[in-house]
């Protein structure tokens, strides 16, 4: 069938899910079963990086592992992901997120519909076929799920499309008497269908029964002699089949094959992500000097200064303040804290209620009990800090002797001199006090006073001699 397009823009079929459907697709009293084929075969050359491409990462997580969250939450039973040849790395990264998926290898890059027919033994069995793209990852599950309503609306194929701003480099919807009746890749446009501006995301889902009639019914006759999975729409129009288009923002739908699309899809990925924390009690003074990871939790009432990194598994409680230029990774910052500025927690942290991180203090697995004070020039790593002890100035826990680790125990207000230095394994008991410089290196009491230095000497004029002597010299 020769198909042509018949209006400049076309608006979106009227199509769409009714408001309020639970996510999963229902059809008739059964829930449908869905297999989501993820493509992560692509090589990204364009990324110049010895990384896979999809290895790549958004707010401290994985493209990959973007995707195969957001098509679990719109309700896939089984995953089947499509990698080339010896991606060893990309195969890992699937089974430490989706351990149960199958993989599948497509020996040669000959097209997308070629990628999906890889998977050809996995397909049988399932309601919804739901297709998506390792290297667009910030499609949402609410959007994958509006694909498979369509289908339990009874469309064969649903497509995800896009108004773009600027189409050059896209494949068009191509309707006919209003309704989509093909998808044509930007090499192979006639001329008149170029300032069509309505585009194909890639993304689509089929309907189980016909899937793989009609990949299989997919040639290869086009500029790049390469098996396009756009054509499903045209193989499914010619049987008579009905088909959906789903649309979605430009932004939501962006594809990364280079560094500056990748830094794109970041800044994108950001604004959301502060956008839900603000929305749940967050003030950010500067919101675009804030970088957050994917799971960074917030309590309510917490204030963000600028240029604060949060990276993986932070969870901040309520009523905590992070001043500026702070590191956090890995850490729990219980309510009423304050962090930094110019502080870093690293993993295994955990800071008790009203905790005081100052300036320039490092804090890496380690327990600090609500009330305790480190609030300049500190290192505290491997250690419990008792409620209520401070840590002075320049004081740090000498934790490593460069080939094992050792922990500190410090009980509940004890107070830790300025320069002090706690040699592993040892214990400081409650209510102690280091005096500053001390090394100390063996267990403290309760309510002692240690004093581990050298005792001062003072030598009279002796400073005012040296001078004399050798400025005759």
């Amino acid at each position: 069938m020769d198909i042509v397009a018949v209006q400049a823009n076309p608006p979106l079929p009227a199509w769409a899910p009714p408001a309020g459907l639970d996510p999963v697709p229902m059809k008739s009293s059964a829930k449908r079963r869905c297999l989501a084929v993820v493509l992560a075969a692509g090589e990204g050359k364009r990324m110049r990086s010895e990384r896979p491409k999809v290895l790549h990462e958004l707010a401290g997580r994985s493209m990959l592992a973007h995707v195969l969250g957001a098509v679990g939450k719109a309700g896939a039973d089984t995953l089947a992901i499509v990698v080339g040849p010896d991606q060893d790395e990309v195969v890992a990264e699937a089974k430490r997120f989706a351990p149960t998926a199958e993989i599948f290898i497509q020996p040669a890059p000959l097209g997308t519909a070629n990628a999906v027919l890889a998977a050809k033994t996995a397909l049988a069995g399932f309601d919804d076929i739901l297709i998506a793209f390792a290297d667009t990852p910030l499609v949402a599950p609410e959007t994958f799920a509006k694909l498979r309503h369509a289908l339990a609306e009874s469309h064969a194929v649903a497509v995800l499309g896009f108004e773009a701003s600027d189409p050059a480099g896209y494949g068009r919807l191509i309707f006919e008497d209003g309704a989509l009746a093909a998808i044509r890749e930007d090499k192979d446009l006639r001329e008149k269908e170029r300032r069509l501006t309505l585009c194909n995301a890639g993304l689509m889902a089929i309907e189980g029964a016909h899937c793989v009639a009609l990949l299989e019914a997919i040639g290869k006759t086009n500029a790049q002699g390469e098996y396009y999975l756009s054509d499903a729409v045209a193989a499914a129009r010619r049987r008579g089949l009905e088909v959906a288009v789903v649309s979605a923002p430009e932004e939501e739908v962006l594809g990364i094959n280079d560094r500056r699309q990748l830094a794109a899809a970041e800044s994108v990925l950001q604004a959301r992500l502060k956008a839900k924390a603000m929305a749940s009690g967050v003030t950010f003074l500067d919101p675009e000097r804030v970088h957050l990871s994917y799971d960074t939790a917030f309590g309510r009432d917490v204030t963000i200064e600028p240029d604060v990194f949060f990276g993986p598994r932070v969870k901040i409680g309520d009523g905590v303040l992070v001043r500026a230029f702070s590191h956090l990774e890995g850490a729990e910052v219980g309510p009423g804290a304050v962090v930094g500025p110019f502080a870093r927690l690293r993993p295994g942290t955990a800071l008790g209620e009203n905790v005081h991180i100052g300036n320039f203090v490092e804090v890496k697995a380690a327990t600090l009990g609500a009330g305790v004070k480190a609030n300049h020039l500190a290192y505290v790593g491997d250690a419990t800090i008792g409620a209520g002890t401070n840590i002075g100035a320049g004081a740090i826990t000498c934790n490593y002797d460069g080939f094992t680790k050792f922990h500190t125990e410090v009980g509940k207000g004890v107070f830790v001199g300025a320069n002090a230095a706690l040699v592993a394994p040892v214990k400081i008991g409650a209510g102690a006090y280091i005096a500053s410089g001390s090394v100390v290196t063996d267990d403290v009491a309760a309510d002692a006073l240690v004093v581990a230095r050298a005792r001062q000497v003072e030598k009279p004029f002796w400073a005012k001699a040296f001078r004399a002597k050798h400025r005759k010299v």
